[in-house]
């Protein structure tokens, strides 16, 4: 890799790494587990589908769940040094 590649290009080539994965990640998602994505013909022909719990499913799933009960702050630890009244 030394000849093709300098050291400093390194970093760069991992953050493209990992924003490509997730984009893969998302898209496959998308295509296996979303409802209104339909693949295959039988299923495009059904026009619109009432399947309200499906979608429910899909949109609420664990992390949303999970992230609701936090508290919505970056960096806890520094916020509380910064914020608590101890003095």
């Amino acid at each position: 890799m030394g000849r093709w590649m300098r050291p400093e290009v390194y970093p760069l080539l991992a953050a493209m790494t990992f924003v490509t994965s997730m984009c893969v990640f998302q898209l496959t998602r998308n295509m296996f587990l979303n409802p209104e994505v339909r693949i295959n013909k039988a299923h495009r022909l059904a026009g619109v589908l009432e399947n309200e719990e499906e979608g429910e499913k899909y949109a609420e799933h664990g992390l949303r769940k999970f992230l609701r009960t936090r508290r919505p702050e970056i960096m806890p630890a520094i916020n509380h040094f910064f914020t608590d009244d101890d003095k």
